[in-house]
């Protein structure tokens, strides 16, 4: 049997240097109105809590975003920072939420965090649920 050995790789004399690695999209983004409701949800009634999100398999379309409050990030979420707020990401939701928007809306009914994602390719009709 042969055995397999890595030998260090050389640059040649005069080659010219590799070009720096472009910077990552970020993994999502907040918008004002997201991080002015994270902030007062922070310091209210969520204090010492973060907010996570992940996404699901459910819904009409068979994907759906998930939000749930925890103490501490868990070995395999991302920590995303914006505009001073941090939000969790579930990182198998990552690939699903890279370059998401999240958003604060007030309407004359509800209020909520909502969601501009660039992946999703369609929503069911009620909304609840995308698929990408």
């Amino acid at each position: 049997m042969s055995e397999v050995t890595q030998s260090a790789i050389s640059v040649p004399a005069g080659a010219p240097p590799k070009p720096p690695r472009r910077a990552l999209p970020p993994l999502m983004q907040l918008s004002d109105a997201a991080a002015e409701r994270l902030a007062s949800l922070y310091a209210g009634g969520q204090a010492g809590m973060l907010l996570r999100i992940s996404v699901n398999t459910k819904g009409c379309s068979g994907m759906a975003y998930e939000m749930s409050w925890v103490e501490a990030a868990g070995p395999t979420d991302e920590r995303v920072t914006d505009k001073g707020q941090t939000v969790l990401v579930d990182r198998k939701a990552s690939l699903f939420l890279i370059g998401t928007i999240m958003d604060y809306r007030k309407e004359k009914l509800s209020a909520g965090f909502t969601f501009t994602n660039p992946n999703e390719k369609g929503r069911c009709g009620c909304g609840e649920s995308f698929h990408v």
